[in-house]
């Protein structure tokens, strides 16, 4: 992911890092520290094009101006970014040091939270320099920092998720039986390209026994008449995620087949339904999760019920029982319920779901009914 997340202007990301400031503050923190990845993405719309040993930081403190210490060398990409004119460029020259450079932006004795994703080997560059401070993972820090979506946000959500549902209705025209996983899964990869996408990030394409592992690595195995394929794909648009599963079948299906792709369409449906401002997280896992076990394939329900979606793929909210923050309008996640017999097959049904005034929307609108495809 180079360039921008999306088009955003100078303003916007301002805005995103006087609230990330504040969010801090609130929170208890003396600031954040962002290194390159998702995080620096969303609050100033730089990527460098290469990670490496280099340290890059975004120092966010609340009264302070932003800072982005990058090195001298990448400074020109970075003054190119669009958020670039709402913070401080300060580079570094290698041969300097760049945790002192850093340092001095920074108090020396305040608990800071820092991006998960962070090299280690910067965060004890930053402690041995400073050895009065303290760290904790921005999403212990401030889990909700990108959850609630603003309209223009939504709208790209909504794009990415359209064009996920236009590669299903794509691929569910094309032979399954008689050709690998492999093939079909290069399909779906071309078909979020052919619609916008920048980014596939996967594309699971789970025939037969392998449907029963719910993160089924692509391989070689010839899709069989009577098999179930369970189909996830994603990645990004405009700088914004698709995530969606649906679950074919070659062929007709038993009635065992129908009956579970039925029981999954309704523990979906029971998730989808119970989104709505307030509610625990938890809840809609509760929800989906009720109605499978009360059918009596709750040990086969194996993963939590949902994850959320911006600019990455997977980040928080999460929908796992335990998870009691509530719902807000402008919340994005997945509602995904799955039963995955071993050695035989499994079903998954995944939408795109955003939190409204009064309840949820999908952002994904493909038939949840069983398709059969060739």
């Amino acid at each position: 992911m180079t360039g921008t997340a999306a088009p955003f202007a100078a303003d916007d990301y301002r805005a995103r890092m006087e609230r990330a400031a504040r969010s801090a503050a609130e929170a208890g923190f003396a600031g954040l520290l962002v290194a390159p990845g998702p995080d620096m993405v969303w609050l100033t719309g730089y990527s460098p094009t290469a990670v490496t040993e280099r340290l890059t930081l975004l120092v966010l403190a609340p009264g302070q101006d932003p800072v982005l210490v990058v090195p001298t060398l990448e400074a020109p990409d970075a003054a190119k970014a669009a958020g670039a004119s709402a913070l401080t460029l300060r580079d570094w020259t290698d041969g300097k040091d760049p945790y002192a450079a850093t340092a001095a932006l920074l108090g020396a004795n305040g608990r800071f939270g820092i991006s998960d994703n962070a090299w280690a080997m910067h965060l004890l560059g930053l402690q041995k320099a400073l050895p009065g401070t303290s760290y904790a993972s921005l999403t212990e820090a401030l889990p909700m920092l990108r959850a609630v979506k603003d309209t223009a946000e939504l709208e790209l959500l909504a794009a990415a998720g359209a064009a996920a549902d236009a590669t299903f209705e794509e691929i569910r025209k094309v032979p399954f039986g008689g050709r690998r996983e492999s093939e079909v899964a290069a399909d779906l990869a071309d078909l979020l390209r052919r619609f916008g996408h920048s980014q596939v990030d996967f594309t699971i394409v789970a025939s037969g026994p392998n449907g029963a592992n719910p993160h089924h690595e692509v391989g070689d195995r010839v899709i069989e008449r009577g098999d179930m394929v369970v189909l996830d794909f994603g990645g990004l648009k405009d700088g914004y995620g698709s995530d969606t599963s649906r679950t074919v079948h070659v062929g007709e299906p038993t009635d065992e087949e129908r009956r579970v792709h039925d029981l999954v369409r309704a523990a979906q449906e029971a998730g989808f339904r119970a989104v709505r401002p307030g509610v625990p997280c938890q809840e809609v896992d509760r929800a989906a999760r009720a109605v499978i076990a009360d059918a009596g394939y709750g040990e086969y329900f194996i993963h939590r019920t949902g994850h959320g979606i911006g600019v990455t793929t997977h980040e928080p909210p999460y929908m796992i029982e335990g998870e009691d923050q509530p719902l807000v309008p402008g919340m994005c996640f997945s509602v995904e319920p799955g039963v995955y017999l071993p050695g035989r097959f499994g079903v998954r049904i995944e939408d795109i779901v955003t939190v409204t005034e009064d309840g949820g929307r999908r952002l994904n609108d493909t038939t949840r009914e069983m398709v059969i495809v060739d």
